[in-house]
């Protein structure tokens, strides 16, 4: 794998070294007569805070890792504008993101099928979740072993998180050993993709094995400004490496792999998508196509912060200079311990109404809490339960605002844009409380210091909701998958009605998978490598 001399021409050109960018060109370079070309516009994954689990907290906001986008400010959120950090780095995403290995619901994916993609049921998609998987458990009807990305259970576990998993189970939510098994519903740890301490990204799974593979190269730090389309054929790339322009060509086909806002962008600025945008911003349109950037959808979660007593939080523990030299030193010595904390221990997936068939709202309970991530721990002895609905009904958009690919995209989130996006929320954050008060975990209760006493009626919580809601860092759907004439790309991910281009990330999901996106992303990837390679044989 050489990152220093970048050859003109190449069979496959991947577009971003995030979740799926970094399975395809992993997968694709494995025919050794075939040259891969992978950049990326981040630089490498040597920051020592993106291999220890709770590093999260440090890396999503470090303006070196990630994309530092923001949405447009909303009325429907307070006039906010949202913080939207994207990784930018080897490993993207899964460099910096919770770590959560969630994959969604079965029917999830059955739905993609019946909206008119064949290939990506759940019966067809499984296949590529275990192919990807190296399973701690071991290997069984949902779960391989022996595959690139490693998946593990949560080895700090604390009686504050046994106390929310007794109280979820004292509401009737069944205890839930494995989340991406025969079903989602339940309460309980979830699995994280690390091992033995270590954060497991795309970049570690399916890059550094590869370090001696000729036939790859990786290019960082490498900004894609445009595709090159001749006569209807993707055939070559320009980026800027540093401040020097670089251009390579393909003779196969190029793979956008940005993600939710950087491929519906590198398409606009080509030339790819709303005719009417790219117009007034005086960019050639090469193919006028509505849906590119349209669709977008995201999870809005809501956070309840309860002080506790009788059980101990982080914030205790990293407030105390004893404690936290214990901290680094179990760490050290054992790859155990807080330091080992990803964005969610504790996982509930529940449904707000008796008569819907699959959960509709998740949970994610950490011991600690904190103002926003990034931020120091709270001193008082605090932990945090925060809410989302699974498939929220509104959309949003992304959209360039200048023919500069150095320029942010406008981005309209659109949150709580329809009643039952409000109503799904609200229930969750009623049932949120309730779980505080059940004799499980109230025995533990101090108090609820947000939303507070001063929140109770279905109005003050979608006022509070409004206000201080966020992203929870999961957009996907503005190159959406489809039949339709809307939508972005085939079936195979092809974008339609242009030859040796197609798109790999979650901006292909017709809708919203139920759950983190992590795991998605990078079997969509696999998937994408596997059929490339079946239409080359064909």
């Amino acid at each position: 794998m050489r990152g220093e001399i970048v050859s003109d021409t190449y069979d496959y050109i991947v577009i971003g070294a995030g979740s799926a960018g970094c399975a395809v060109a992993a997968r694709l370079s494995e025919d050794p007569q075939a040259r891969v070309l992978l950049l990326e516009a981040g630089g490498r994954d040597r920051n020592p805070w993106i291999h220890i689990p709770v590093g999260y907290y440090r890396t999503m906001i470090n303006p070196a890792l990630t994309w530092r986008y923001e949405t447009e400010a909303d009325d429907k959120v307070a006039e906010r504008r949202l913080s939207w950090p994207r990784g930018r780095v080897l490993g993207g995403c899964s460099s910096v993101n919770g770590l959560l290995y969630v994959r969604g619901q079965h029917r999830d994916y059955d739905h993609w099928r019946q909206l008119g993609n064949p290939g990506w049921s759940y019966e067809d998609v499984l296949p590529y979740f275990r192919k990807a998987e190296d399973q701690e458990r071991g290997a069984n009807e949902f779960h391989g072993s022996g595959g690139p990305l490693k998946v593990s259970d949560i080895p700090d576990r604390r009686p504050i998180c046994e106390a929310f998993i007794a109280a979820g189970q004292e509401l009737g939510i069944p205890g839930n050993s494995d989340f991406n098994g025969a079903s989602q519903e339940g309460v309980g740890y979830f699995q994280t993709t690390s091992r033995r301490g270590r954060r497991s990204s795309a970049a570690t799974a399916y890059l550094k094995p590869l370090r001696g593979r000729q036939n790859l190269n990786v290019v960082t730090r490498a900004h894609v400004s445009r595709l090159v389309v001749n006569e209807g054929r993707a055939t070559g790339i320009v980026w800027l490496e540093g401040n020097a322009p670089r251009a390579a060509e393909c003779r196969g086909e190029i793979v956008l792999a940005g993600g939710a806002i950087n491929s519906p962008q590198l398409l606009q600025l080509s030339g790819i998508g709303p005719g009417e945008v790219l117009r007034g911003l005086g960019i050639e349109v090469v193919r006028d196509m509505a849906g590119v950037g349209r669709d977008l959808q995201d999870h809005y979660q809501v956070r309840s912060i309860w002080e506790i007593r009788g059980a101990r939080s982080l914030n205790s523990d990293v407030h105390n200079p004893f404690l936290k030299v214990m901290i680094g030193m179990q760490y050290a010595l054992r790859r155990t311990g807080p330091l080992t904390i990803s964005a969610g221990q504790v996982g509930m997936f529940a449904r707000t109404r008796p008569e819907l068939e699959t959960p509709d709202i998740q949970f994610h309970f950490i011991p600690f809490s904190a103002e926003k991530p990034g931020q120091p721990l709270h001193r008082y002895a605090g932990v945090t339960s925060s809410v989302c609905q699974l498939r929220p009904e509104s959309r949003g958009e992304v959209m360039i605002s200048s023919a500069d690919h150095r320029q942010h995209p406008r981005i309209e989130a659109n949150y709580l844009d329809t009643e039952v996006d409000r109503q799904t929320l609200i229930a969750g954050m009623k049932l949120n409380r309730r779980l505080s008060q059940t004799p499980a975990f109230a025995k533990y209760l101090k108090q609820e210091r947000e939303p507070g006493e001063g929140y109770q009626s279905d109005e003050e919580l979608l006022r509070y909701a409004r206000e201080n809601g966020t992203t929870i860092y999961h957009p996907t759907s503005t190159c959406r998958m489809g039949p339709d004439d809307r939508a972005v790309v085939d079936a195979r991910l092809r974008v339609k009605g242009i030859a040796g281009l197609r798109v790999a990330d979650c901006s292909i999901m017709p809708t919203l998978i139920s759950g983190n996106t992590n795991a998605p992303a990078i079997m969509i990837g696999e998937k994408c490598a596997d059929m490339i390679k079946e239409d080359s044989r064909s």
